[in-house]
């Protein structure tokens, strides 16, 4: 048996000489366990044995090969069988894939740690600069990019409505619901009902304002566009949308181009609002003093699927303590865009 289990018996002639100034001499090659038997070609006698995994292949051309026992010895040995050159060659590439290669696993290693900076930086860095950019804005820089929004939004809204009784009407809702931050606006068109947009800025639709019968529907859809906005922040929205290079220079220097901004306003009409829990709600009516019932019937008119915002209504029982809006108020918010 050879050291290659495909050979029982492999031999082949080959020129030896045992020195530098030896003469050649016609041998016979045997390929062994371990070792290349070199043997005299008349009679048979073994003249010197190699062993395989120290056998050198000399510099020179593919054929005949030129082997020595080691790199430094003075024997050589010339074959010219392709079968014997290929099998000294099989058994050194097996004794190479089994030796240990420390710096193959380094390079694993690193490969595998370039690979997972690479994967960070293109899947996690833009979702986390946008995140960390949002957090870090005051608020007065917040509110003129919620601006730079409107302009843009109202591409498709038309200018916000401006009748001067309605607008200091929209003040007292804003005052009454939210406190001195942000702002609420009413649009002639394009909107639904309500968009929340960076700076605590509300949009909501004239047609909700004008055929509702309760200030209390605007206040609901105020109030649910707030929360909203506290659980998917539209500035976050607004940065995914303008792209990283305007989010670092928006970080970096704290300007933001108006054409960064440009497109979304079919965004954020069509973002999804949130869904919200219904205890949530329940909360931020009751803490506004605002019934959430006719919110949740302008929703749904079957209230299915708003049942719980109507039977536990924090003012089913009893009227709040102050309206929303008093009813000349009302009249003059439902006429801000001018009949």
């Amino acid at each position: 048996m050879t050291a290659l289990h495909e050979y029982e018996r492999l031999e082949c002639t080959g020129l030896w000489r045992d020195g530098p100034e030896g003469q050649r001499r016609e041998v016979i090659v045997s390929f062994g366990d371990a070792t290349l038997v070199i043997a005299e070609a008349k009679s048979g006698r073994a003249l010197t044995h190699w062993s395989l995994p120290a056998v050198f292949r000399l510099p020179g051309p593919a054929a005949p090969a030129r082997y020595a026992p080691a790199r430094d010895a003075d024997e050589e040995l010339e074959i010219d069988d392709e079968a014997m050159a290929a099998a000294i060659a099989k058994v050194h590439r097996l004794i190479e894939a089994r030796r240990p290669h420390p710096g193959r696993l380094r390079s694993i290693l690193l490969g595998a740690g370039l690979a997972a900076v690479l994967a960070a930086l293109v899947f996690w860095m833009p979702g986390a600069l946008v995140r960390h950019t949002a957090a870090s804005l005051p608020f007065a820089k917040r509110q003129e990019i919620g601006r730079m929004a409107l302009v843009d939004l109202t591409r498709l809204t038309g200018i916000p409505c401006a009748a001067a009784e309605g607008q200091d009407a929209l003040a007292r809702l804003h005052s009454r619901l939210l406190g001195p931050e942000g702002e609420i606006f009413v649009v002639p068109g394009g909107v639904d009902r309500s968009v929340p947009l960076p700076g605590g800025i509300i949009v909501l639709s004239r047609r909700l304002v004008e055929t509702s019968d309760t200030p209390e529907v605007a206040a609901g859809e105020v109030l649910a566009a707030d929360l909203g906005a506290a659980e998917t922040d539209p500035l976050v929205t607004l940065l995914r949308h303008a792209g990283l290079r305007a989010t670092l220079g928006l970080l970096t220097t704290g300007d933001l181009a108006q054409r960064a901004v440009a497109g979304f306003g079919e965004v954020a009409l069509r973002q999804p609002a949130p869904a919200l829990p219904d205890k949530a709600l329940l909360d931020r009516f009751a803490a506004a003093g605002v019934r959430s019932s006719p919110y949740a019937w302008s929703r749904d008119a079957s209230g299915e699927g708003v049942l719980p915002l109507i039977e536990a209504d924090p003012f089913r029982d009893r009227a709040p303590e102050r309206p929303v809006l008093d009813d000349t108020d009302w009249v003059a918010l439902q006429g801000i865009c001018g009949g």
